[in-house]
């Protein structure tokens, strides 16, 4: 799997757990590893630990994002930012732009026509 298909399984598992409680977060990797194809070991556990860290990022968020609090944001918005950010803040081998382009790319895809721009604003003030 590429890393930007990685990003999106996160991504959509990000997505699934504002829908459902902190606590069924290990059902709903398994259903996500249920819908991959053929994804290796290494990949299932790469994606559950990143989910578990990133769902406690939104006082950062709400600290950096003015006029805007993660609970005014759309889900689809915020999982996106959510994984933004964790890989600006703890993932030294990717470069932040490259975190923010990707970012936008899937708010492209997966959000609002303004979800792209809302994106990249609020992630412009974490480079």
């Amino acid at each position: 799997m590429t890393r930007s298909k990685i990003r999106e399984n996160v991504f959509k598992m990000l997505f699934r757990v504002e829908f459902h409680d902190k606590s069924e977060l290990a059902e709903q990797m398994e259903l996500l590893n249920d819908e991959l194809t053929n994804p290796t070991d290494e990949e299932k556990q790469y994606i559950d630990e990143k989910c578990s860290a990133i769902t406690e990022l939104d006082a950062l968020i709400d600290e950096k994002s003015t006029g805007w609090k993660t609970n005014r944001m759309a889900k689809v918005d915020l999982a996106i930012i959510r994984l933004a950010v964790y890989e600006i803040k703890f993932e030294d081998d990717i470069p932040t732009k490259v975190s923010i382009n990707e970012a936008v790319e899937l708010a492209k895809k997966y959000g609002a026509d303004e979800s792209g721009a809302f994106v990249n604003g609020v992630l412009a003030k974490f480079a």
